[in-house]
């Protein structure tokens, strides 16, 4: 299990083939990486900024984390959540879960996901042409995560 909040990019191959080679038992590994938008609905996006508490965002991140592995049977599991200034196109996310078995290894990433975009303690902010606005929750993300009981 790893956690790592950063302001630096990372290599999705280097972190996926890490992962998978973290155990013999690994049959499966199965990632999501979240990227920049350019838009967001009708609003143009030039870039976004993600703030967060240090120390208690890794807190939280590590309990959602050892939650996934209390549900799921995981050999190993990564995430890697960026903040700072991102222009479109950046990665912002990482998640990576391997287990013996596909179906493990893609809900718990799934559930991972969905918590990331509902509860983990991050703040988004969009740099549009007509200024800088913060994210709003959505509904339909509320809606994604209500199926794993959080």
């Amino acid at each position: 299990m790893t956690i790592r909040v950063q302001a630096e990019d990372f290599d999705t191959g280097a972190e996926i083939a890490k992962i998978s080679a973290s155990s013999s038992n690994v049959g499966g590994v199965c990632s999501f990486v979240g990227l920049v938008r350019d838009a967001d609905e009708d609003k143009s996006i030039t870039a976004m900024t993600l703030e967060h508490y240090p120390g208690m965002t890794e807190k939280q991140l590590a309990k959602i984390e050892a939650e996934a592995h209390q549900r799921w049977p995981l050999d190993d599991s990564l995430i890697i959540h960026r903040y700072g200034r991102l222009e479109p196109g950046e990665q912002i996310v990482l998640v990576v879960t391997a287990s013996a078995h596909r179906k493990a290894a893609f809900e718990a990433c799934e559930f991972l996901i969905d918590w990331l975009k509902t509860k983990a303690p991050f703040w988004k902010s969009e740099e549009t042409p007509d200024g800088n606005t913060w994210v709003e929750a959505k509904a339909t993300d509320d809606d994604a995560a209500e199926k794993w009981g959080k």
